[in-house]
């Protein structure tokens, strides 16, 4: 046996989508229905455990043997419940026998070794696909496609039902209680399986490469050591956010006399009828209103944004994914956006943590661990504010040990230069890295000493590079929050002009990748720019990287953009998160090679790294749980090891000690 394709269908009381597939699979009455498989794409079996069906010795065997591949469509469901099912039958998991690092390392761990695993999804999102079974086999044509009618018979056979009379007041449907509908499940697990190898074959003549698949496996030994979650905080500041909304809606009621304050109608009725029109009570409209307020609008405003405060949210999250060990695990999605392969966030979203600000963090946070809700209403004006900035440090690491943060300094705006060949930028790097200050001493013909932390001058220079970097004009330093930062509308084209005077070599970068963009495409030919291959194949757009990484773009072919220009469209996830034809030009093409090699130093300082326990990982920063004779410095001078693939680009990461997760 070389090859076992794999799908399982399974029952668990717990919600999967709110808690994810590691405490999902923890659940006392965790079991699996169906096992269907193909060994090296032979005929479907289906096992029907809930029958009294075993699966074959052989297969058995080949969960826990490293050298048989095993394929299932996002494996990490797969992995992760056959981890439970194999740890209740007592057969070990060895997972980390040939891994890069000793187990004094990693640990025991409870899951099955990710190197053997291959997923179907990885594959669809490196081929620029949909993340979805059913959307790929769409979008590829598949003769044997996933089967419509499985949410249903998921939703009747995989999770509790409701109590009735007509069921005899049951909880649970078994495969005796509709015969039917349980044939039409098996069906559809053993389409499931086919479609996943119909994918795969499909597919044959574009693998991925194996160093990818070596950092989806780092992915998944991450997603499975998971981070420690401090849960006496936790669960208080559940309690202080529920204490705090009782109180701010108390006081809403009091000053609208409103029934419910929290209705839009009735928010923007009571509104009108105090002489404040509003189409909207989204956050930019309130904040645009409270600028003239009168009281008690004013007021009343201010405490329903305070009640809108989603990201205390977080909290509840945390409390529906953390296990049983009190870690929470399965935050990273490998590839969850294909069109450059970074991570997306799952669960706790890491991803979108609000920052923190408060002088005084460590103080806020032990009034909230202890309970001390009385002192933390007297001394903090919002609350559900205070709870937002200590959402970070509900992370910790396992006792005797600390976080090191490391990050990358500026990386997008290294590696844009690295590619440019520009040369006063390469030259900040190398020197005193600051890129905001020399960008507007650049723009503003001013001594880079005039521009001091604070200055109008800088705040433009760090605007300018936070939104120009990729074609960005107006719009992007509006979109950016340029005028909220204080700067005028009849400064902002002059500011796009300057800068693109001050990086010429980018402004050519840009249109150097239009061109071969556009050239591979129209002639179906290979053209290389910048050290950037572009080539067409087999309806395939493919932009390899420096890194040797490829960038997939789906039946690409030349269109006219919204200004009756030609440009390159292809197919893909839009706006409206529907396959359909999206447009792209040079910057766009840009921004995707630029995010797509940061993704890639990244994932090379990871690799080198990954016998440090990483336990997160978010844009261009890398948590390790440490033991605290470890040292931040260390850690982050490997971490600005350049790749041998990338030579001439400065890197610099940044990093610190924190008992806690936290930003320094």
């Amino acid at each position: 046996m070389k090859t076992l394709s794999i799908d399982i269908e399974t029952f668990s009381s717990t919600d999967l989508n709110k808690c994810g597939v590691y405490k999902y699979a923890e659940s006392p009455d965790f079991e699996i229905l169906l096992f269907g498989y193909s060994v090296d794409g032979c005929e479907v079996q289906v096992v029907d455990s809930t029958e009294g069906e075993t699966l074959p010795f052989e297969v058995l065997d080949a969960l826990t043997n490293d050298d048989v591949l095993k394929w299932a469509f996002n494996a990490n469901f797969e992995r992760v419940c056959l981890s439970r099912y194999l740890s209740d039958m007592g057969i070990s998991l060895d997972p980390f026998a040939d891994s890069h690092c000793s187990s004094q390392y990693l640990g025991k761990s409870k899951y099955l070794n990710p190197k053997s695993w291959r997923c179907s999804m990885v594959w669809s999102a490196y081929m620029g696909l949909p993340l979805s079974l059913e959307g790929a086999g769409a979008v590829l044509g598949l003769e044997k496609q996933k089967l419509t009618e499985g949410k249903e018979l998921i939703r009747y056979f995989c999770k509790p039902c409701a109590a009735t009379a007509v069921n005899g007041q049951r909880t649970r449907n078994f495969h005796d209680h509709a015969p039917d509908k349980w044939a039409a499940f098996k069906a559809y697990n053993h389409r499931d399986v086919e479609a996943e190898m119909s994918i795969q074959q499909r597919l044959v003549n574009f693998p991925v490469p194996e160093s990818v698949w070596d950092e989806y496996a780092l992915d998944q030994e991450i997603n499975d050591r998971g981070v420690a979650l401090d849960m006496v905080l936790v669960r208080n500041a559940i309690a202080a956010d529920a204490r705090s909304k009782a109180g701010l809606t108390r006081m809403m009621k009091e000053i609208t006399e409103l029934s419910n304050p929290n209705s839009v109608q009735q928010m923007k009725q009571w509104l009108s009828e105090n002489g404040m029109e509003t189409d909207t009570l989204g956050k930019k409209a309130v904040t645009e209103m409270l600028k003239n307020a009168p009281e008690p609008l004013g007021r009343a405003l201010s405490l329903r944004q305070q009640l809108a405060k989603s990201s205390v949210k977080k909290y509840q999250t945390m409390e529906n994914a953390v296990c049983t060990d009190g870690r929470a695990r399965g935050m990273f999605q490998f590839y969850g956006a294909n069109r450059t392969g970074r991570w997306a966030g799952r669960l706790i979203q890491m991803q979108n943590l609000p920052q923190n600000h408060l002088p005084d963090l460590e103080q806020a946070r032990a009034l909230v661990r202890n309970g001390d809700f009385a002192a933390l209403e007297m001394l903090y004006d919002s609350v559900p504010e205070v709870l937002s900035e200590l959402i970070r440090t509900a992370f910790v690491p396992k006792p005797d040990h600390k976080f090191i943060v490391a990050d990358f300094s500026a990386i997008e705006a290294r590696v844009i230069a690295w590619f440019a060949g520009e040369r006063w930028r390469n030259e900040v790097f190398a020197t005193h890295g600051k890129i905001y200050e020399a960008s507007a001493s650049q723009m503003f013909h001013v001594p880079i000493e005039e521009v001091t932390k604070g200055s109008p001058l800088r705040q433009k220079g760090k605007i300018a590079e936070l939104a120009l970097g990729y074609g960005g004009s107006v719009g992007a330093l509006k979109a950016m929050g340029a005028l909220e930062m204080g700067l005028q509308e009849d400064e902002l084209q002059p500011l796009v002009t300057a800068w693109r005077a001050s990086n010429p070599n980018i402004v050519r970068l840009w249109w150097d990748v239009d061109k071969a963009a556009m050239t591979a495409v129209r002639d179906r030919t290979v053209t290389e720019t910048h050290g950037v291959r572009f080539g067409v194949q087999s309806g395939m757009l493919f932009i390899t990287l420096p890194s040797g990484r490829r960038l997939s773009y789906v039946k690409p072919r030349i269109g006219t953009n919204q200004f009756g220009s030609s440009c390159v469209t292809y197919e893909g996830v839009g706006g409206t998160k529907k396959w359909e034809r999206l447009e792209s030009y040079g910057p766009k093409f840009v921004e995707n090679i630029v995010q797509a090699t940061s993704r890639d130093i990244l994932c090379f300082a990871m690799q080198a790294q990954r016998c440090c326990n990483i336990v997160m990982h978010v844009h261009d920063e890398m948590v390790v749980e440490a033991d605290r004779r470890m040292s931040a410095k260390v850690l982050c001078e490997q971490m600005s090891c350049t790749p041998p693939w990338a030579e001439g680009l400065l890197l610099r990461a940044d990093g610190y000690d924190c008992p806690f997760y936290k930003k320094d």
